[in-house]
């Protein structure tokens, strides 16, 4: 990579992590830790020419779309310096041509290397993909990239015809797995060595689903195959992506066609998620992390985004929601399978990795999504505690011995406690959250008039 671009951070960034590490040194004694977050993914893991960035995740040589934009999200908050605008849409036209070469596939290589993930998936990955799990989010970070970067000033040029391609694209395959049984041409099975259990039922189709508004994913955020084929809140997520467009094409910057294709998806999924997505307790309604339709439900949150604790950083609701409070009690919970208490930290963490095990990040959405100052307090001195001396955030930890962790170079948990870090210092990154167009509130309405989703932006 260049010098211009991983030497040092632009202006622009370094202009707004300068004084939130000052606040943050004299408030927690974290301004090193914060500058090192924060910079983490400028300066360690973009690669390619200042015009087509690629991202990788750190010690992983390949590019997520979910990742990338989890690690280029803090970026936003000087989306107007030259340098900056040209890195982010550069990752943005870089994701579109990704969807129009496979868009089933969640990771992909600098180039058609043929590198991939697993030497026993099949059908075997295209040489430019590294993985071809299926998984929802993936596509909506790139719907979400293109419109956050647009919205947070960074202009327009990434908005061309390969990413209205890309978003025809998705369109066309969100319907599609919107009746999975009949219409996906989708398959996955890795057939030996350790992860064969990645393997998708009945032939790499996946378990059974039945039609619901939905659309169906075969893996999680975490990579880990889906239980049942409806992951709640990424096809949250997915309402969101597709107000986006709906906002773009008002803007005259998609056709209209292509925007009332996305309004009319996201009225669909955003009825299938009130009506089936949302499951009784004892304590009330609350948000299922899986569903199929066919009565099989999930009752469990991942540490990884989209996830269910992070559904007001989505955009999908709004913090106080009882629906979002009731779901949040229950996966801040025993009720969770994946919840952890231990000496030095307490969280939720993945069935990715080991028992007694908490993400970072999921503390980080912890206190992004938090009502209370108290905690967001809490959760970040926890993160300091817990870092096994790095200075930088991990995957996960040991609730028990934090010195006990995965994946030292993880940069997307690096750029959430660096977005967190903002929060904390009153120079938040923007979230341009899309418009609700008023089509999807009344089909979550009609279905569930008990259910709210978030208040439009002043």
């Amino acid at each position: 990579m260049p010098a211009d671009i991983r030497s040092a951070l632009p202006p622009g960034l370094a202009a707004a992590c300068a004084p939130a590490a000052e606040r943050l040194q004299r408030r927690y004694a974290a301004g090193d830790t914060f500058r090192d977050c924060f910079a983490s993914t400028w300066t360690t893991t973009l690669r390619g020419t200042p015009d087509d960035p690629f991202v990788i995740t750190g010690d992983i040589p390949a590019m997520w779309h979910r990742d990338t934009l989890g690690q280029l999200r803090p970026y936003l908050v000087a989306a107007g310096d030259p340098q900056v605008r040209r890195a982010l849409g550069g990752v943005v036209r870089r994701m579109a041509r990704a969807v129009l070469y496979d868009p089933y596939a969640n990771a992909f290589n600098d180039g058609p290397t043929g590198a991939h993930a697993d030497e026993h998936d099949r059908p075997p990955p295209a040489p430019g993909v590294w993985e071809q799990k299926y998984e929802l989010d993936s596509l909506c970070a790139v719907l979400s990239f293109g419109y956050e970067l647009w919205a947070a000033g960074g202009g327009a040029a990434h908005l061309d015809d390969e990413f209205g391609a890309a978003a025809v694209r998705i369109l066309d395959l969100w319907r599609a797995e919107q009746d999975h049984e009949r219409s996906s041409p989708y398959r996955f099975r890795r057939l030996a060595g350790e992860f064969r259990g990645d393997t998708l039922d009945r032939g790499g189709l996946g378990a059974p689903v039945a039609h619901t508004g939905m659309t169906w994913s075969g893996f999680r955020p975490s990579d880990d195959r889906c239980e049942y084929g409806y992951l709640v809140p990424a096809n949250a997520a997915a309402v969101i992506a597709l107000d986006g467009l709906v906002h773009l094409g008002e803007n005259g910057l998609l056709p209209a066609d292509v925007a009332g294709r996305a309004l009319a998806l996201a009225t669909e999924i955003a009825a299938g998620v009130a009506r089936h997505g949302v499951v009784d307790t004892p304590a009330g309604p609350v948000y299922a992390y899986e569903v199929d339709g066919l009565g099989g439900t999930n009752l469990m949150d991942d540490a990884n985004v989209p996830s269910l604790l992070a559904l007001p950083y989505l955009g999908w609701c709004d913090p106080d929601d009882p629906t979002y409070r009731r779901t949040r009690a229950m996966v801040l919970s025993d009720t969770n399978p994946y919840f952890y208490r231990g000496a030095a930290a307490t969280g939720v963490g993945s069935p990715h990795t080991p028992p007694r095990h908490v993400w970072p990040m999921a503390l980080s959405i912890q206190a992004l999504t938090s009502e209370s100052a108290e905690e967001v307090d809490t959760l970040f001195r926890m993160l300091l505690a817990t870092d096994a001396g790095a200075g930088l955030m991990h995957e996960s930890l040991h609730v028990d011995d934090p010195a006990v962790f995965t994946r030292p170079w993880f940069a997307w948990a690096n750029s959430l406690f660096a977005e967190l870090g903002l929060r904390v210092a009153g120079t938040p990154v923007p979230r341009p959250i899309p418009p609700l167009p008023d089509e999807v509130a009344a089909a979550v309405r009609e279905v569930r008039p008990d259910l709210t989703l978030r208040r439009p932006t002043p």
